[in-house]
């Protein structure tokens, strides 16, 4: 028989960032992006994953219904002062459960490693701002993170849909609002969720994934109706995710987009989270600053990634910050390696790296030369 609760104590006093439950092997800890066993722990059997899927389901028709009609099911679950983003799935037509672990207290934007010029970007009165990034990439804390900045300085009203609602916010100078989306929750899906914002009398919307053209749609609707509009795509770069918005359209509409896109987008920031020499995760960012060069590049008929991607790494005035020089200021400040910075590039574009680097070096030295008296 399973101890769920003695793998989830051993979860949260190791640090555990997730913790995977499947049928025919030992509970695994994800640590620092390591996968490990838990200790004093047996194979988990077909019967075990029922047991672990009762234990989060809890009896609810409305999320067992769910998991039956799809075969997939995302809720969230507290355990203890801990909350637990639960993904249930099936493989083999067995339940196959990832636990993702948030903890109570968010980190300060500060510690995140998000270059300021994001922070700053919340100041403005309407648009589209985009947190992008691969799966484990960090984007729901540092979304969360902007939110209690928001909450903590300015007068605002701040709806999210979420799915399922991570952090809880407590009101400060803010009135915040949370949804979570899916049957039987707060609203059926994002772009209802979306929707249904232009009702609500709120500043800023932030909505937890934009997946589909519909909410893409309703997104760019509410930054139009003059709403700040923060959101999240899986794309793996800034440049990507443009390409990922216009190809949401069918061909003919592409242009049309293309144009509101560039009038409406503010700020894409891009991240990774890489494992650092002191064994802490370390997170890369590239940010996109939408400026008159980057938005006559969105217009065109036909979109250059190349372009974008050179614009950015050669906009560093405006604030924006391309991978590169990311990866070059992370490796000199001593937080990663060389190999793990060209590893994160293309071969090309190892040469600029290495002369990013040297640059940087250079200017550290005569920074850090003592001034002669006069």
């Amino acid at each position: 028989m399973i101890d769920i609760d003695k793998i989830l104590n051993e979860a949260i006093e190791k640090d555990a960032s997730d913790v995977h439950l499947v049928n025919g092997i030992k509970p695994i800890l994800r640590i620092r992006r390591e996968l490990v066993e838990a200790q004093n722990t047996e194979i988990l059997t077909e019967d075990d994953m029922i047991e672990v899927y009762d234990y989060f389901v809890r009896g609810n028709i409305d999320k067992d219904s769910v998991f039956k009609e799809t075969k997939k099911l995302d809720c969230s679950y507290e355990f203890g002062d801990i909350r637990l983003r639960v993904n249930i799935s099936t493989a083999d037509e067995v339940p196959t459960i990832v636990l993702r672990l948030i903890k109570n207290e968010l980190p300060k934007y500060e510690d995140l490693g998000v270059p300021d010029i994001v922070r700053r970007t919340m100041n403005q009165p309407q648009g589209l701002v985009l947190v992008t990034g691969k799966t484990n990439s960090g984007k729901t804390t540092t979304l969360n993170a902007l939110i209690n900045e928001i909450n903590e300085s300015q007068n605002k009203k701040i709806l999210t849909l979420e799915n399922p609602v991570e952090y809880k916010h407590v009101c400060k100078k803010s009135i915040i609002v949370q949804k979570e989306i899916g049957s039987g929750r707060d609203c059926l899906n994002f772009s209802d969720g979306v929707k249904n914002s232009l009702r609500e009398d709120c500043d800023i919307l932030i909505i937890g994934e934009i997946r589909d053209k519909e909410t893409m749609e309703a997104a760019i609707e509410t930054a139009e109706a003059g709403h700040l509009v923060i959101g999240t795509l899986h794309t793996k770069s800034c440049a990507e995710t443009i390409d990922r918005m216009i190809n949401f359209y069918d061909v003919r509409d592409q242009q049309t987009i293309k144009y509101l896109i560039a009038s409406l987008l503010k700020l894409v920031v891009s991240q990774r989270l890489l494992r650092g020499k002191g064994d802490s995760l370390v997170l890369v960012p590239e940010v996109m600053v939408v400026d008159n060069i980057v938005a006559g590049m969105i217009r065109k008929e036909k979109l250059s990634v190349s372009e974008i991607e050179d614009a950015i790494q050669s906009s560093s005035e405006k604030g924006s910050i391309g991978l590169i020089n990311s990866l070059a200021e992370l490796f000199v400040e001593d937080k990663i390696t060389l190999d793990q910075a060209k590893s994160q590039i293309e071969e090309k574009n190892i040469e600029v790296l290495n002369r990013t680097i040297m640059q940087l070096k250079i200017k550290r030295d005569n920074a850090n030369k003592p001034k002669m008296g006069i």
